[in-house]
């Protein structure tokens, strides 16, 4: 079955770094756009960035442009979310997902806090 497993948040000052990464399975993971998203307390989950299957195009909310960066790996099934320069604002759980969408993982918190 479907299955996505983030890993890498954690506890961060502003403007600190974080890599955050998403191991997919249970479907054909180089052919699908991939996606990650957020959801911050109290609040929406939102559409934080996407990725093409070869890497070609990426997308990005207004908000995190210039300071995230998506990638994958299509050998490990995995896609990636470098995140510099991270603002109180950044704090969530950051969920990957494909599109179309499939079910949900268990996410990654982010928190960023002095």
């Amino acid at each position: 079955q479907v299955q996505f497993v983030e890993s890498g948040g954690g506890l961060v000052q502003p403007g600190g770094s974080l890599r955050l990464s998403c191991a997919a399975s249970g479907f054909s993971f180089s052919s699908y756009h991939m996606r990650w998203y957020r959801q911050a307390p109290g609040k929406e989950r939102e559409l934080v960035a996407q990725i093409s299957p070869g890497s070609a195009n990426r997308n990005y909310a207004d908000s995190v442009k210039g300071r995230f960066t998506i990638s994958r790996d299509n050998v490990k099934n995995t896609v990636y979310l470098q995140m510099n320069s991270l603002k109180p604002e950044d704090t969530a759980v950051y969920y990957c997902n494909a599109v179309p969408l499939k079910s949900w993982g268990q996410g990654t918190q982010v928190i960023v806090s002095s």
